[in-house]
Parts: C-alpha cells; sequence; structure tokens
C-alpha cells in the first residue's frame, strides 16, 4: 500500500496476436486497460513497461499476473524458468519474458501459460465459477486448454499441450497437410484460425456460415472435446477464442460430441444437458487478461 492508500494489481494477457494489458482496483474491476499486437519482442515488451510504468513509479501496483502464449517454461526450478522455448511465433523463441518485465518493472510477477490464466480467470469470475474440475480450451491463433483441479491449473512434467493431440485426418475429405510446423496435422494444425486461413486465404470469422468446411472443423473439435472428457473429464468445458466468436458452431460440436461419446458415459449432463456442459467464455474477450490478474491474486 502507497501513501495514497490506492493499491493495484496488473495483468498482462502475452498472446501470439496481441498483448492486453490491464490495471483492475478490486478484481475483476478493471480500471484500465490497453491492446496492441504482437510484434518483436523488444517493441512489445517495451509497449507493456510503458503501460505500467506510471503505477509503478507511483507505488500502486502490488502485483501482476503474466499469462503467455507458449510454450513456457513454468518449473520454477528450471533454469530457464519464465521462458518462451519453442515456439514457432518469430522472433520469440527462448525469449526471456519473465526475467525481461521483472526486471524492467520491479514488481512481483506471477506467471502461467495463456490458457491456464484464461481457465483460472472462468474459474474465479466467469461461467465455470467455482466448478471444480473444469476445461477451458481456445481455438483461436493456436489451439491450447487448461484445466482447473483443485481451485489451480493442472500441471505435470510440462504445462498440458491440448492443442497437439491427434484427432482423426480423413485426407479424402480434407486434403490439408496441416499448419503446425511440429506435427503438421494435430489438433492446432488442422483446426486452429491460421489453419483456416491456409487453407481459404481469409480469416475463420469471415469465412460464410454455411461453408461446408465447418463440418469438418467441427468434427475435429468434437473429437478432441471427446477425447478431453474421457481422459479428464471436467465438469465444464468453456471454448474461447477468434474461431468460436462463429457462435453456431456450439450447436454442432455439442451434437457431434454426444454422436462420438454413443452414451457410453451414463452422466445426464452430457445426455441430457449438454448445452450447459459445452460453453462459451462468461468473460468473453476479457477471460485471459482477468485470468492474468487472477495469477497475481493467487
Amino acid at each position: 500500500m502507497n501513501k495514497t492508500g490506492i493499491s493495484y494489481l496488473g495483468g498482462i494477457e502475452a498472446g501470439g496476436t496481441k498483448f492486453v494489458c490491464a490495471v483492475a482496483s478490486d478484481p475483476p474491476n478493471i480500471i484500465n486497460e490497453v491492446r496492441f499486437p504482437t510484434t518483436t519482442p523488444a517493441e512489445t515488451l517495451k509497449q507493456v513497461c510503458d503501460f505500467f510504468m506510471p503505477y509503478v513509479k507511483a507505488n500502486q501496483i502490488k502485483g501482476i499476473g503474466l499469462g503467455s502464449f507458449g510454450p513456457v517454461d513454468v518449473d520454477v526450478n528450471s533454469p530457464t524458468f519464465g521462458f518462451i522455448t519453442s515456439t514457432p511465433k518469430p522472433h520469440w523463441g527462448n525469449t526471456n519474458i519473465l526475467g525481461i518485465l521483472r526486471e524492467k518493472l520491479g514488481v512481483p510477477i506471477a506467471f502461467d501459460m495463456d490458457v491456464n490464466a484464461a481457465a483460472l480467470g472462468e474459474f474465479k469470475w466467469g461461467v465455470s465459477k467455482g466448478i471444480d474440475s473444469s476445461l477451458y480450451l481456445t481455438v483461436g491463433t493456436g489451439i491450447g486448454g487448461g484445466y482447473i483441479k483443485d481451485g489451480k491449473p493442472l500441471k505435470g512434467l510440462l504445462v498440458l499441450e491440448m492443442g497437439h493431440i491427434r484427432v482423426p485426418h480423413d485426407l479424402k475429405l480434407d486434403p490439408f497437410r496441416g499448419a503446425c510446423p511440429y506435427h503438421a496435422d494435430c489438433f492446432e494444425g488442422l483446426a486452429s484460425g491460421p489453419a483456416i486461413q491456409a487453407r481459404f486465404g481469409q480469416r475463420a470469422e469471415t469465412l460464410s456460415g454455411d461453408d461446408p468446411f465447418w463440418e469438418v472443423e467441427t468434427d475435429y473439435i468434437a473429437h478432441a472435446l471427446a477425447n478431453y472428457i474421457f481422459t479428464l473429464a471436467p465438469r465444464m468445458i468453456v471454448l474461447g477464442g477468434g474461431v468460436m466468436q462463429n457462435t453456431f458452431l456450439f450447436a454442432k460440436i455439442r451434437q457431434k460430441v454426444q454422436k462420438i461419446l454413443n452414451g457410453y458415459l451414463n452422466n445426464d449432463m452430457l445426455l441430457n444437458n449438454i448445452d450447459r456442459y459445452i460453453v462459451p467464455p462468461g468473460l468473453a474477450n476479457r477471460a485471459g487478461v482477468l485470468g492474468a490478474i487472477a495469477l497475481a491474486v493467487d
């Protein structure tokens, strides 16, 4: 607390396409927010510091949460803790994003993967509030998932990389090779925003709602969700990201998930209330930055 009695928390949603920075007085009440494109690390992180520095100089920031695109190293015992590691994002591989921001800003910064932050934000204040366990999946610039268990994002040897699982790929129906530079036709390589743009030369948001490709896209998403349901059994699945702004996809995905499960899991939520089980984010496009603030709270 500073001499004026004002104390804020900061949040950074470090996305592959854009950064969102926010200051909150009493989470989740945001008092200031800025968005800018993700360019080079030097240029982008300077903009982050320029946004927070007035609050830092006034001794008004008690902590910042940083949720970053990845892969990231979240092992506090690792020499590369806080690094963005083997990302396909140009210029960002092996960037010490946490170390750079801690050095420049000089305030405590909590760190996790962006989808883990979004999952935590939804669990704290959004549609999955208090629902343990819950899964947040983003389908956008990349595909990633955060799984909340016992009130915290699940981690193991590494952070979860839900976008790189395998889903059935019928080459006759969809001859696209895949956009992932590591695995070609993994889930992300087939169903992410860049994969759609590589096929059609236009963003997913501009593709006609009656385009037959949406049947292919929702097949990929539904098969992935079925895999997560079988292995993690979340009590709710939240689907966010730019591709899912095409809200008509939800009904298709729900129907296909039920078809894939084929009644094997005898649960009323899956059988009769799937519209309350697979849902859009309650925090809309602020899930990521509010989730980053949630990291600072914790």
